[in-house]
């Protein structure tokens, strides 16, 4: 059984992103989603975590935002440091461990830091972002080129073509969903109005199915011993 984790980054960062996160899980494919605990609604974002127990929330390290702070991650103790202190807060938030661990503009893989993040990561039991145990997929993404939208990339067609790279037993397909907001502060905007259009297509449970795939979430990783029989 090949498993599809359709997973939204940047839960926590605006209202309207979290939103838009909660829509595609209860109207759409969308089944787990990844925490900014640095964001401005990040209160909001783990109050509605509560109230949709079936969405699984891990952590979405982050250290820039969108280009509002600098952070050297040339400084590998620095990294370090603010690693444990996102996971704490993370524990404090909600009152449990992430279910998995990623990164915004996926600073974690930059190859300094990343021996940081394994070695964090590895005695929570669960799945870092490019470790392995999760294939990734993300051309899910209307800014292939920095501030070029081509909505086509987040189309319906587009992720039903995606959902052929799901060749893995656990495949992680990634999205921004978000509705625009006053306090929306993201390069990428409307994009991600698009993204909660494809992601509530009632096409997409049937798309997923003729590939052979089940959705699941992080929560559902790694799979009972009597499911692997």
């Amino acid at each position: 059984m090949r498993r599809l984790i359709v997973n939204a980054d940047d839960f926590g960062y605006t209202e309207g992103i979290n939103r838009g996160v909660v829509e595609c899980h209860t109207r759409g494919v969308l089944t787990s989603a990844s925490l900014m605990v640095t964001g401005h609604a990040v209160g909001d974002a783990v109050a509605l975590g509560r109230e949709h127990p079936a969405l699984s929330v891990g952590l979405h390290f982050d250290v820039w935002g969108e280009d509002e702070r600098d952070f050297d991650t040339r400084d590998v103790e620095a990294v370090r440091d603010e690693l444990h202190r996102q996971l704490d807060e993370f524990h404090r938030l909600t009152g449990r461990g992430p279910t998995h661990v990623d990164s915004h503009r996926h600073v974690h893989r930059e190859p300094q830091v990343w021996p940081v993040f394994a070695e964090v990561v590895e005695p929570l039991g669960i799945p870092l972002r490019g470790d392995g145990r999760v294939a990734y997929v993300g051309g899910f993404y209307a800014q292939w080129e920095w501030r070029v939208t081509d909505l086509r990339h987040v189309s319906v067609a587009a992720f039903e073509r995606l959902l052929a790279e799901a060749v893995d037993p656990w495949t992680e397909l990634g999205c921004h969903p978000g509705h625009v907001s006053d306090d929306q502060m993201w390069v990428y905007h409307r994009e991600r109005e698009e993204e909660i259009r494809t992601l509530t297509d009632p096409r997409l449970p049937r798309a997923i199915a003729e590939q052979g795939l089940v959705l699941a979430s992080y929560a559902d990783w790694p799979v009972p011993a009597e499911d692997q029989a």
